[in-house]
C-alpha cells in the first residue's frame, strides 16, 4: 500500500511539473514581427572578377617525366578557346552604420573587381572594399547612399546560450531575403577553417549564398555571421561569434587590415596521458612544443614543455584559447602567462610582439611598380609545416598561387619551398622579399624550389 501510495505521489509531482516545462517552452519569438523589422539591414551582395585567359605552359622544370594526367589536361586545354571571362558569385551581408558600412565574408568579396550592394528595397549602389582579415574571414565594405541606412544592432555572443532561438537572413542560391530559424546546436567549435577557430554551430539552414549574413537572436540582435557549411551536412552551419568582429571592425575601418598580438610558440593539446607525466591534476592547457628563436617567449623565459595554464588570469581550457586571447592583445603590450613546469605553477611576463599577417606576405611577393609574381609566400612556421604536410624547418613556403598569374606558368606549387632567387639563399619570407625588391614587370627570376623531397628549378617571368 505504501508502495502504491509513493508511485502515486511520483506521478502526481510530474503531472504538476509538466505544465511547469510547457510554459517554460512555449514562450516562442514572433518571427513574422522580428523577419519585418529586420530584413531592412540585411544586403545582397554580388561580385564580379575579370578572369585572364589561360596562357599555355611554359617548360616542365622537372623535365620529361610529366605526369599522364597532367600531359593530358596539358593537350585538351591547349585546344580550348583563351578568351577573357568573367567570374560571378552572390553572398550576403548587414549594415552595420547609418552611413553604410557593411559587414561580411571575406571571401565573399577576395579579388573581385565589381562589388554590387543591392538593399532590401531593390536599389543597388557599388561597394569599396574598406578592410578584410582572411583569419576571421571578415571584410567590411562602404556604399553611399546620400541618406541614413537602417542598422542591425551587435549583440553580446559571449552570452549566448545553446539551445537558444537564431534567425539566420540571407540570399542562399541567389534566393533574396530568405529567413531561415532554428537554434543555437554548439559553441565554440573547431572545424579547421584557421587559427582562431570558435564558430557557432546552428541548425537555422545555412547554405551558399548566405555567406556574410547575419545570424540573429530572438531579441532581435546580430549575435553571429554566417560564414561556413559542411558538404553534404544538412542542417549543420557554422557562424563567427559577432564579438570576434566587434574587435577588429575599428581596425578594418581606419586602416584596412588587422593587426594581431604574437607570442612565438607552437603548441599542442593536453591528454589525459601527458598530464599524468607531466604532474598536471587534470587535461587542460596548451603544450608548448617549440619556443621560436628570437620572439617574445623566448625573451620571457619559455621553454619547450611548458605548459600554458591561463593567459592575464582567464583560464586556458583548451589549446585552441591560447591563439585566440593572444591575437586579441595589444602589441607592445605586457601580459602574465601562468606556466606549469617541473610540478609547479609560475607566471612568466611577456612583452607582445606583432603577428605577420597575411597581407604583409603578399606584398613580399610582389615587384616594385605596380609588378606581381601571382602567389603568396610566407615564413613556414612549424604549425604551417604540419598543416601543409611539409618538414619542420625555416624557409619561404607558397601559401597560395594564382591560377592565372606568372607563378602558376612556372608550375609553382603552394607547399613549395623556395630556397633560392637567381643563385641567393632565401632562408625566410623576409630574405624572399629583398631576394625580389626591385623586380620589374619583364624580368625573369630563376628560382630553386623543394618539392617533397625533391629540388627543381623554374624561371618566373614578373608581370
Amino acid at each position: 500500500m505504501k508502495r502504491l501510495l509513493l508511485f502515486a505521489v511520483l506521478i502526481l509531482c510530474a503531472a504538476l511539473a509538466l505544465p511547469q516545462i510547457a510554459a517554460a517552452s512555449s514562450g516562442t519569438p514572433d518571427f513574422v514581427a522580428l523577419a519585418k523589422a529586420l530584413k531592412p539591414a540585411v544586403v545582397n551582395i554580388s561580385t564580379t572578377k575579370n578572369v585572364k585567359p589561360r596562357r599555355p605552359m611554359l617548360p616542365n622544370p622537372r623535365g620529361p617525366q610529366m605526369d599522364p594526367f597532367e600531359e593530358f589536361f596539358e593537350r585538351f586545354f591547349q585546344g580550348q578557346p583563351n578568351a577573357p571571362r568573367k567570374e560571378r558569385s552572390l553572398g550576403s551581408g548587414f549594415i552595420i552604420s547609418a552611413d553604410g558600412y557593411i559587414l561580411t565574408n571575406n571571401h565573399v568579396v577576395d579579388g573581385a573587381d565589381e562589388i554590387k550592394v543591392k538593399l532590401a528595397d531593390g536599389r543597388s549602389f557599388s561597394a569599396q572594399i574598406k578592410g578584410g582579415d582572411t583569419k576571421l574571414d571578415l571584410a567590411l565594405l562602404k556604399i553611399d547612399t546620400g541618406e541614413s541606412l537602417p542598422v542591425a544592432k551587435l549583440g553580446d555572443s559571449g552570452k549566448l546560450q545553446v539551445g537558444e532561438w537564431v534567425i539566420a537572413i540571407g540570399n542562399p542560391f541567389g534566393l533574396e531575403q530568405t529567413v531561415t530559424v532554428g537554434i543555437v546546436s554548439a559553441k565554440g567549435r573547431v572545424i579547421g577553417a584557421g587559427p582562431y577557430d570558435d564558430f557557432i554551430q546552428t541548425d537555422a539552414s545555412i547554405n551558399p549564398g548566405n555567406s556574410g549574413g547575419p545570424l540573429f537572436n530572438a531579441a532581435g540582435e546580430v549575435i553571429g555571421i554566417n560564414t561556413a557549411i559542411i558538404a553534404n551536412g544538412q542542417g549543420i552551419g557554422f557562424a563567427t561569434p559577432v564579438n570576434a568582429a566587434q574587435n577588429i571592425i575599428p581596425q578594418l575601418r581606419e586602416v584596412g587590415h588587422v593587426t594581431r598580438g604574437w607570442l612565438g610558440v607552437s603548441v599542442q593539446p593536453v591528454t589525459e596521458e601527458l598530464a599524468v607525466s607531466f604532474g598536471l591534476d587534470k587535461p587542460r592547457g596548451a603544450l608548448v612544443t617549440e619556443v621560436i628563436k628570437g620572439s617574445p617567449a623566448e625573451g620571457a623565459g619559455f621553454q619547450r614543455g611548458d605548459i600554458i595554464l591561463a593567459v592575464e588570469g582567464k583560464a586556458v581550457e583548451e589549446m585552441t584559447d591560447l591563439p585566440r586571447a593572444v591575437a586579441g592583445m595589444a602589441v607592445d603590450s605586457s601580459a602574465r602567462f601562468e606556466v606549469f613546469r617541473g610540478g609547479k605553477s609560475r607566471t612568466l611576463t611577456v612583452k607582445i610582439g606583432r603577428l605577420a599577417e597575411e597581407g604583409q606576405a603578399k606584398a613580399e611577393a610582389s615587384g616594385e611598380g605596380g609588378s606581381s609574381l601571382g602567389m603568396v609566400v610566407t615564413e613556414l612556421t612549424a604549425d604551417l609545416a604540419r598543416g601543409m604536410g611539409l618538414s619542420a624547418g625555416k624557409g619561404a613556403v607558397v601559401t597560395s598561387v594564382d591560377p592565372a598569374g606568372p607563378a602558376a606558368e612556372a608550375n609553382i606549387r603552394p607547399g613549395d619551398l623556395i630556397l633560392e632567387v637567381n643563385g641567393k639563399e632565401t632562408p625566410s619570407a623576409s630574405a624572399f622579399g629583398q631576394a625580389i625588391k626591385g623586380a620589374k614587370a619583364g624580368q625573369v627570376l630563376r628560382l630553386l624550389l623543394q618539392r617533397g623531397d625533391a629540388l627543381l628549378y623554374t624561371t618566373l617571368k614578373v608581370e
